[in-house]
């Protein structure tokens, strides 16, 4: 049985109570040139999908995870999306809202965990990621989990009157290759 629980972090099914933290992420101006998002999401938009948040990700194609330190304090989100059972593939997004947490190893554990999920219990064959050129942070991230960039997407995402390229990058159940 994969765990959703690692040294540093704790991967947990979203919850009626984080609807201000969702709030504040979904209407986080500064994450939307990788969110696709182009305008500020309610409250009770949110709460509807929060709702709905435990429907099964073979039905809604998606899944979204609260990523929390051990003794449970939010710090960020981790999505599977875009779940295709016939192609066993899976997309991955990951924030971590708070800035004093970011490249301390919480979203590099999380990344792991989730992964190890959709290998062992969805039986994926591949997870893949979609980052911006100029996402350092994130290209280090996969690179060092052994995500591979197999793709560039030129001119891909247009923010702020920029053209930007978006890599892809993939990973490969060691299992099924």
């Amino acid at each position: 049985m994969v765990k959703l629980k690692g040294k540093k972090v704790l991967l947990r099914a979203l919850e009626p109570e984080d609807l201000d933290f969702l709030y504040l992420l979904e209407n986080d101006t500064d994450l939307w040139e990788i969110s696709g998002t182009q305008y500020p999401y309610s409250r009770h938009v949110l709460k509807q999908y929060l709702d709905n948040a435990h429907r099964d990700i073979y039905e809604v194609k998606q899944l979204r995870l609260a990523i929390c330190d051990l003794k449970g304090q939010r710090m960020g989100l981790i999505d599977l999306f875009d779940f295709n059972p016939k192609h066993e593939r899976v997309g991955l997004g990951l924030v971590i809202l708070d800035q004093e947490k970011r490249n301390k190893g919480f979203g590099a554990e999380a990344v792991d965990l989730v992964t190890g999920y959709a290998f062992s219990t969805l039986n994926v064959r591949q997870v893949f990621a979609h980052v911006l050129e100029d996402n350092m942070p994130s290209i280090n991230l996969f690179e060092k989990l052994g995500f591979i960039k197999t793709g560039i997407k030129k001119d891909w995402i247009r923010w702020q009157g920029t053209y930007k390229d978006q890599y892809l990058y993939q990973k490969f159940n060691p299992i099924c290759t």
